[in-house]
């Protein structure tokens, strides 16, 4: 199986503070993988490194087989390669339909009818985007401003889409329904990187994970390896 993305001894450094030291992982053409364990063990830290967003101290970071070392999140964006933040930073002031045409930056304008073939099918994955599309997004509920924030992600067609903690502040119910949309849409084919505090719903849904401790990788392995290894359960799943 080819790798879509390779990231090989990574260490990040805040000035003088350590983040990330000698992490190497990666993604499999198809896979979902997820990044578990503590806050600040240096998962979104990867995350933003992979996306141009702080710079790398060492290491290499391979996407579709080439070197993106130093490249700025736009270049980033037109390889293919898209991030969902934390937070989901949508235009709160613009309307859904807004939201969604900005995601569409590097194909044209709202006639294009790429955009509009894309904006169907989002359309077709979250209902409630077309019904709310002339609202303002910052007056929807935090669930389906998550929808919304992924929606402007699958705009730019991704191939490989990363998302830094996607249930953070979402009800159950919404957490359960990101989370089936997720397989849906690697199941449509895109490759998935996620970075999830909730490790039980993320090892629902990768085939592989790695657990961070501190900076570092401690734990690798596939999904059902990890369900059932007694330490990571005890320390993610709580029992």
């Amino acid at each position: 199986m080819s790798k879509i993305l390779e990231v090989k001894n990574l260490s990040v450094y805040y000035g003088a503070v350590r983040a990330l030291e000698g992490v190497s992982f990666s993604v499999n053409q198809g896979e979902i993988v997820s990044l578990l364990g503590p806050n600040g063990a240096g998962k979104s830290t990867a995350l933003k490194a992979i996306s141009g967003l702080v710079p790398v101290k060492k290491g290499e970071i391979f996407f579709q087989e080439k070197n993106i070392n130093g490249l700025t999140p736009d270049r980033l964006v037109k390889k293919g390669l898209c991030l969902v933040p934390e937070g989901r930073r949508i235009f709160s002031t613009m309307t859904v339909l807004e939201n969604l045409e900005m995601g569409a930056f590097t194909v044209g304008g709202k006639t294009n009818s790429i955009v509009k073939d894309r904006m169907e099918k989002i359309f077709g994955l979250f209902p409630v985007l077309k019904e709310r599309r002339k609202q303002k997004a910052g007056t929807l509920s935090t669930g389906e401003q998550q929808m919304l924030a992924i929606g402007r992600a699958l705009m730019l067609k991704p191939r490989l889409l990363l998302l830094d903690e996607p249930s953070l502040g979402l009800s159950p119910n919404y957490v359960d329904a990101i989370f089936e949309k997720l397989t849906e849409i690697n199941k449509d084919g895109t490759s998935i990187l996620l970075v999830e505090q909730n490790a039980f719903k993320a090892l629902e849904i990768c085939h592989r994970g790695y657990v961070f401790g501190i900076g570092r990788i401690a734990v690798e392995g596939e999904r059902q390896s990890l369900l059932n290894n007694e330490e990571i359960k005890r320390v993610l799943l709580g029992g």
